[in-house]
C-alpha cells in the first residue's frame, strides 16, 4: 500500500511513528522492575507513568515532523520513514495541533502523578515536554546544535527511569540511577543510527547534529561506546548481585548490536546492498535490544526484592 492509499487514521498512526514507542516504554519498564525489586511497586502510578511517557513521545514525534519541515531538514532527499508534513499527507497546522493534543493528554497523566507523588513530578513533566519541543523547535533547537544525544540520554535514561521509580516510592534509589544508564545509552544509540543515516541531508539543511560534527568515523565510535556502556553496567550489577555466571546470561543479544558497527555502516549509505537473511540494519538491532533489555533486567532483579 502506498502512502496515497492511506486512510486518515492510518496517516495519523504513521505520524505518531509507533516504532519509536518501545524506546519510550523501555525506561518505564526498567523503573517498574527496580520498584518491584525493592518492594515499592504501585500499579496506578506505574501505569500513569507509562501512558505519560508514550504520549510525550508521540507529541515529540509530531513536533519533530512539524519543525523539521519548517526548517527544511525534511525534504525529498531525506532517507528514512515518511514524514507526513513533508509528504503532504497532513497540513503543518494539523500536525502542530496533534502535538499539543498529545502533550495535553500527557499532562492529564502528569496531574494524577502530581497528586500521587508531589510537586517534583511537575518539574519532571514540564522539563520533558519542553525538551520534546525544543529538540527541533524554538530559538535554540538543541537537536540542530549537536546536543540531541545528550538530552536523549538524560531524558530516556535518568529522568524516565528514576522518575518512574520516584512516582511509585516517593524517593530516588541508587539502583534506579544505575539501571537508567544502559537504557539511556540504547535510546541514544537509536538516535545515532538515525543521525548517521541523515548526515548528508542534515548538513545541507544546517542541522548540525553530533553526527555531522563528528563525521562518520566519530559517530560509529560513539555508537560502539554506547553499546559497550549498555552492556557493562547491567553485567556489573547482576554479577555483583548473583555472581558472574548469571551476569553472562544477558550477553545473548550482544553480537547483533555491537558487530554491525564494524561490519557495516550504522544507518547505511545510500545505495548500500544487504544480504537477505544475513545483514540486519544496525538500527533494528538496537531497537530489538531496547525491547529485550528491560524485560531481561526486570527478570534478573526481581528475585532480589523482599
Amino acid at each position: 500500500m502506498s502512502v496515497a492509499d492511506l486512510s486518515p487514521l492510518q496517516i495519523w498512526i504513521l505520524a505518531a511513528r509507533p516504532k519509536t514507542l518501545p524506546a519510550a516504554a523501555a525506561p518505564v519498564i526498567v523503573g517498574v522492575g527496580t520498584a518491584l525489586a525493592e518492594g515499592v511497586f504501585r500499579a496506578g502510578p506505574a501505569t500513569a507513568a507509562l501512558l505519560g511517557a508514550l504520549l510525550i513521545q508521540i507529541g515529540t514525534n509530531f513536533a519533530n515532523d512539524y519543525f523539521d519541515f519548517q526548517k527544511g531538514a525534511d525534504n525529498e532527499a531525506r532517507l528514512g520513514p515518511t514524514r507526513v508534513t513533508q509528504a503532504g499527507l497532513l497540513a503543518a497546522r494539523e500536525v502542530a495541533a496533534g502535538m499539543w493534543i498529545a502533550f495535553g493528554l500527557a499532562s492529564l497523566a502528569g496531574l494524577y502523578l502530581i497528586i500521587q507523588a508531589g510537586w517534583p513530578v511537575l518539574l519532571i513533566g514540564l522539563a520533558s515536554i519542553l525538551a520534546g519541543i525544543a529538540y527541533t523547535g524554538g530559538p535554540f533547537p538543541f537537536g540542530y546544535h549537536g546536543l540531541g544525544d545528550f538530552f536523549v540520554f538524560v531524558f530516556f535514561g535518568p529522568v524516565a527511569v528514576v522518575g518512574t521509580y520516584f512516582v511509585q516510592s516517593g524517593a530516588a534509589s541508587p539502583a534506579a540511577v544505575w539501571s537508567s544508564l544502559p537504557i539511556g545509552s540504547l535510546a541514544t544509540a537509536i538516535l545515532v543510527v538515525n543521525n548517521l543515516r541523515d548526515i548528508e541531508t542534515d548538513a545541507i539543511a544546517g542541522k548540525h547534529t553530533l553526527a555531522v560534527r563528528l563525521g562518520r568515523s566519530g559517530t560509529r565510535l560513539e555508537y560502539l561506546l554506547l553499546g559497550v556502556i549498555s552492556y557493562l553496567v547491567p553485567h556489573w550489577d547482576v554479577a555483583c548481585r548473583f555472581g558472574p555466571c548469571i551476569g553472562l546470561a544477558l550477553l545473548a543479544d550482544l553480537p547483533p548490536v555491537l558487530f554491525p558497527a564494524s561490519q557495516s555502516e550504522p544507518g547505511g549509505r545510500p545505495g548500500a546492498q544487504r544480504r537477505p537473511g544475513r545483514d540486519q540494519p544496525p538500527g533494528a538491532a538496537v531497537r530489538d535490544s531496547v525491547y529485550r533489555r528491560p524485560l531481561a533486567w526486570l527478570i534478573a532483579v526481581a528475585p532480589s526484592g523482599p
